[in-house]
């Protein structure tokens, strides 16, 4: 059931990109988020920043009192910007994920029990942008999106990249330690939650099961991010990567972000084509490039 109401909330504990994931894992497993400082070097900070800085700013407010008034959402990030690798591959982020999410399962089939792991996938992608003036976000679990229970095992890992600096006033992400141990029955309240203060390159890291929301912006100046989910791959991602992403994007990706975006089949046979695994798709592709004649559509 976790900590009784009441009882003091503790700091989000912060680690170095150098720790050990065995350390990391622990942490994620006991309070359900961890801050990673300088989780990502300057020049890929300053890349999306550029990339996805003007997209922000064309955007408009968002209609939905949840979603925020004064918050500006930019998705689809893999089509916008060449910067998202490094991050969706930072070791503690992808390593904890496939820790926490890729846990043995069993099945019969007829009389031979079969052990099964599944796979790991990019459920979502999205640049935020909390602007001077937005109140406080709903408290709530990102896997309610799959109307996950608790308590129980992982469904998804996410992370919140600070692309500016996160301060209490200008809308740092409030986080409840360890409500990832909670059932469904208890209900969250800000006074129980911390927010996630950290300088710009640093990053959130929290299990689905935690309580946690935009803080207010009370500054005069923008807080900005971006925020990525991997979810277990038998679950439908919450944004249609296929549609998000073109296949010629998809093309110029590493074969393991290729797989995290979807094109990969999840044991003991989810997303397969032709009974087939669908990178097998991408592979054709690129063999096929190799003898066009330039300039031919790759996708015919």
């Amino acid at each position: 059931m976790g900590t009784a109401k009441g009882t003091a909330m503790q700091e989000l504990t912060h680690v170095r990109p150098d720790a050990d994931l065995d350390h990391v894992v622990a942490i994620l497993e006991r309070d359900g988020a961890v801050i990673v400082e300088g989780f990502t070097d300057a020049v890929t900070l300053a890349g999306l920043r550029a990339d996805l800085g003007p997209g922000l700013e064309a955007s408009g407010y968002s209609e939905s009192g949840y979603d925020g008034q004064k918050t500006k959402r930019l998705s689809s990030l893999f089509r916008r910007t060449t910067h998202m690798t490094p991050v969706v591959t930072q070791p503690l982020f992808l390593g904890s994920a496939r820790r926490l999410l890729q846990q043995p399962r069993h099945i019969w089939i007829g009389k031979v029990r079969m052990e099964v792991t599944p796979s790991i996938q990019i459920s979502f992608t999205q640049a935020i942008r909390i602007d001077p003036g937005q109140g406080r976000q709903p408290l709530h679990r990102d896997d309610a999106m799959h109307l996950w229970r608790h308590p129980g095992p992982p469904c998804r890992l996410q992370l919140m990249l600070a692309m500016t600096d996160f301060t209490s006033a200008n809308g740092a992400t409030l986080v409840i330690p360890r409500s990832h141990h909670w059932d469904d029955e208890r209900a969250p309240t800000y006074a129980e939650a911390v927010p996630a203060v950290m300088p710009a390159g640093s990053a959130l890291l929290w299990q689905g099961g935690v309580y946690h929301g935009g803080g207010a912006n009370t500054t005069d100046s923008p807080r900005q991010s971006l925020s990525v989910a991997l979810d277990l791959g038998n679950l439908r991602q919450e944004e249609n990567q296929y549609l998000a992403v073109p296949r010629e994007t998809v093309l110029t990706l590493p074969e393991e972000v290729q797989r995290l975006l979807g094109w990969d089949r999840c044991p003991p046979g989810l997303g397969q084509v032709e009974t087939q695994d669908p990178h097998l798709l991408l592979e054709r592709t690129l063999q096929e490039l190799a003898i066009r004649p330039r300039g031919a559509n790759p996708l015919m």
